[in-house]
């Protein structure tokens, strides 16, 4: 081995480009609601692949939540700006934390 290039066994995961740890995401939801379940398992596995920070907050939980989102959720913001609702796509989540 020329010490050069890696070499990854099949199967091994590159480790992904990192990420700056200020970041933050916070998925909006609800209690029993199978797409908050959706999302937060996307918004899980993304932030935990990419080292990033999430929260959840509980429009029932928040008049000012409910009000803006009720009709969205599940809604992600990245950074406090809406970046999807209803439903997280993880590859778009991924390539927006990276950005």
């Amino acid at each position: 081995m020329d010490g050069m290039s890696p070499i990854f066994r099949r199967g091994e995961r590159r480790a992904e480009k990192s990420v700056t740890p200020e970041r933050l995401v916070t998925l909006i939801g609800k209690p029993d609601c199978h797409l908050c379940e959706d999302a937060q398992e996307v918004v899980e596995k993304v932030c935990a692949d990419l080292g990033v920070r999430w929260e959840k907050k509980d429009i029932t939980q928040d008049e000012d939540l409910h009000r803006e989102y009720w009709e969205q959720i599940p809604v992600v913001l990245v950074d406090g700006a809406q970046h999807t609702f209803w439903r997280v796509d993880e590859g778009r989540l991924r390539r927006a934390l990276k950005a």
